[in-house]
Formats: structure tokens, C-alpha cells, sequence
């Protein structure tokens, strides 16, 4: 069986569209609907019913939709042994949110290698959405992100929170900051909704960023006011070019951990979750000042 037949089929389940799916998979309906031939001619069962309605997939294809998720993650998993043939040990992918790269990284890297000495780490950085689209295909082995996407083959579990604090490179207090120099942090859904319940007469302004790094170098360049990561505010702060801004609320953001579901029970996999909790509670104990 071409493994391109079960692609097509698993895009259909989500898109319900032979147009769209052909679109995502850049093909023709024509060539989406000779796939699905194909496949329910291999089965030897219908997998979709077409009406006005739209499509909806069967009663077969509904018992064959769980099915296919699995050829499709061994096939993936296949594929990436082939890959790692020449390593000397096994490549686990890792995605981490863009703002975590920064996290102590060193101190994750090590507790990694410490555990499993005989693992080839790969990291990237990423968004939330990408990622939870390369667990689903394989391409990723676990993420650790702000904004889990719900998924049946994804399993997430929590890792902690960080945490965003405002700093300027006036001693301002927030009663006294000026809309004017205020950059507006967007770095997740979930901060944005918590900015906009707590700050909602700077939810409006001029100029928006989506990156940690990127807000820690236009707060160095052009001035101004806004939320960093709370290690990266303690070192603008101690090297003089920024102050804590008196009175304005910490934001915190939850961290996630995201694997394809069917590793959740694994050995290897538990390990590394037990690493990245310790490493992402690491934030909340400097807060709380517990040990």
C-alpha cells in the first residue's frame, strides 16, 4: 500500500473537503479522489460518503480512521530510523517554544545527556503550532510548548510555568507609563488574554512583538517598556539598562510537554518528562522561594 493513500485519507478525515485537501497536500481533487478509490479498493470498503451535505466519513472509515494514524506514525518512525542509521546512538527530535531556547538551556541539555548518555539530542525552536504538527507526522519526538493543539494521536501533559515580568529603561511605575513607549508583548494566546484582563488600557498600541529575544533587544534599542522573561529581566536590570516597573502585575505562562500518544507510556519518554517538570518548576521555585 502507498503510504501517500493514507495521507490523503487521514487529511480528508480533518478537512471533511476534497477541496481543501487538496489544497493542504498541493494535488488535484481529481488525484485526492483516485487516492481514495484506490484505498477503499485495497480495503475492499467504502471509507466516505459524498452528499450535498458534504463528506462524512462512514462507519468503515470511522473503524479505519485509528488505524491509519498508526501506519502512518510507524512509517514516519521507519523513515527516521533509516535516518539515524549512521549515529551512534538513537535521535530524539525536540521542539521547544522560541522563548524557552533562552531557559537555561545548558542545565536541560545536561540533565538530558546525564539520563540518557547514549541519546543523540536534536533541538528546535519553534511555535506551538508547528510543532504539534510534527508530532502528529513523526517529525518531532516531544515539544515543549505554550499552546497545546487538540489532537487525537497528541498527548500533553503540564511542565509548570514561567513567568513574564515588566521592565523599562526608566524607573517608571506603571501609574506614570506612557502608552507611547509601551511595546505590547504577544507571545501566546493565553498571555495575551491574561494581558488584556490586567492591562487593558495598554492592549492597544503602537508597536507589538512576539519573541522574548526580540522584546529584550528593542527595549536595548529603541527604549521603552514591555514583558520579558523574568531571568532575562534580572540581567538587563543588574547590567543597569533597565528597572523593574513598580507595581505592574507578573504574568504566568503554563508550559506544556507534547508527545505523539502513542508514546505516552514508554520508558524513554517518561523519563524525559520527568526532566523537563523538574526543569520548568525550576521558575516557579525562585518565585515562591520554595526548595
Amino acid at each position: 500500500m502507498q503510504i501517500e493513500l493514507i495521507v490523503t485519507f487521514l487529511d480528508l478525515c480533518e478537512t471533511r473537503s476534497f477541496n481543501k485537501t487538496a489544497e493542504r497536500l498541493r494535488i488535484t481533487q481529481s488525484t485526492v479522489s483516485g487516492r481514495i478509490k484506490a484505498l477503499e479498493a485495497v480495503i475492499g470498503r467504502r471509507l466516505f460518503q459524498r452528499s450535498r451535505a458534504g463528506t462524512a466519513l462512514t462507519t468503515e472509515g470511522l473503524r479505519f480512521e485509528p488505524h491509519a494514524r498508526s501506519l502512518r506514525h510507524n512509517w514516519i518512525t521507519a523513515l527516521n530510523a533509516t535516518r539515524d542509521s549512521g549515529m551512534a546512538g538513537v535521535t530524539m527530535r525536540i521542539g521547544l517554544q522560541h522563548d524557552l531556547v533562552s531557559f537555561e538551556i545548558s542545565r536541560l541539555i545536561g540533565a538530558f545527556r546525564n539520563t540518557l548518555p547514549d541519546t543523540v539530542f536534536l533541538f528546535e525552536a519553534d511555535y506551538s503550532t508547528q510543532m504539534c504538527a510534527d508530532l502528529v507526522a513523526g517529525m518531532q519526538d516531544i515539544a515543549v510548548l505554550y499552546s497545546p493543539q487538540t489532537h487525537p494521536d497528541l498527548h500533553f501533559e503540564g511542565l509548570g510555568e514561567v513567568s513574564y515580568v515588566m521592565i523599562s529603561t526608566q524607573p517608571d511605575a506603571l501609574q506614570e507609563m506612557s502608552r507611547d513607549r509601551y511595546i505590547l508583548a504577544n507571545y501566546s494566546p493565553a498571555f495575551a488574554y491574561a494581558h488584556a484582563a490586567l492591562l487593558p488600557d495598554f492592549a492597544q498600541v503602537s508597536l507589538s512583538i512576539g519573541q522574548n529575544a526580540a522584546m529584550v533587544d528593542l527595549l536595548t534599542s529603541l527604549s521603552g517598556a514591555g514583558y520579558v522573561l523574568r531571568h532575562s529581566a534580572n540581567a538587563l536590570i543588574a547590567a543597569g539598562t533597565c528597572y523593574p516597573v513598580a507595581n505592574a502585575p507578573v504574568i504566568s505562562q503554563s508550559v506544556f510537554a507534547g508527545i505523539n500518544a502513542r508514546n505516552r507510556h514508554r520508558s524513554v519518554y517518561r523519563r524525559m518528562l520527568r526532566i523537563l517538570m523538574d526543569h520548568y518548576a525550576h521558575d516557579r521555585r525562585q518565585v515562591t522561594g520554595t526548595p
